[in-house]
């Protein structure tokens, strides 16, 4: 089956984050993809991104589960300013995406980054299709968020391509039946889409 819908994760695949570099106190000789893998499995996370709470009370719970060295409010500064816009080359390649294909974008996300950066880059004019977790209640990697999106979309779900830095989200999604690679920015995700055919090789 053809794929006729492209969704995009957002952090670290077209919108730069600070992310764990502005945590790496956490876990110094940890790498990135094991503090990420913790960071998705923390509770106080998934709470907070599938809505559940204010930004106050996850600021306090993550400090207090992770035993970091700062306050709930020096935190959440931190955290708020993690979207820093588009990466370059980001917008542009959502734009070149060829004209018979729905694109969208599914993200872990909340309601304090929404509210300062998304509507700031355009997200909700970018995208057709928008589906972000604390809207949803659900969250990546969990197999029910991949399941509503296929539903919402009204597809196969082998129809769908899905593009996430994260490989934790990337099986995640393959486990749903979606199309999903593993790309860190723009420029694998433009490889990535050429190499299916969904962009023409320049």
């Amino acid at each position: 089956m053809s794929i006729n819908v492209v969704l995009f994760d957002l952090g670290g695949v077209l919108v730069e984050l600070g992310g764990m570099g502005d945590l790496r106190f956490l876990a110094s000789d940890a790498r990135d993809d094991e503090l990420w893998r913790r960071w998705l499995e923390c509770p106080w996370v998934r709470r907070f991104e599938r809505g559940e709470c204010d930004a106050e009370t996850f600021a306090r719970g993550i400090v207090e589960a992770w035993s970091m060295p700062i306050t709930p409010s020096a935190f959440l500064e931190t955290f708020a300013a993690w979207p820093r816009g588009w990466l370059p080359g980001a917008r542009e390649l959502v734009e070149s995406m060829l004209s018979d294909l729905r694109i969208g974008c599914l993200s872990n996300t909340n309601a304090l980054h929404a509210e300062r950066h998304w509507t700031r880059l355009g997200i909700p004019e970018l995208f057709e299709e928008r589906f972000l977790s604390h809207e949803m209640g659900v969250v990546k990697p969990d197999r029910e968020i991949f399941d509503r999106v296929v539903e919402t979309l009204g597809c196969p779900a082998e129809a769908v391509l899905f593009l996430d830095d994260n490989q934790i989200n990337v099986e995640g999604a393959r486990a749903a039946g979606l199309h999903a690679e593993r790309v860190r920015g723009p420029s694998e995700a433009r490889r990535a889409l050429v190499d299916r055919g969904l962009l023409p090789r320049s």
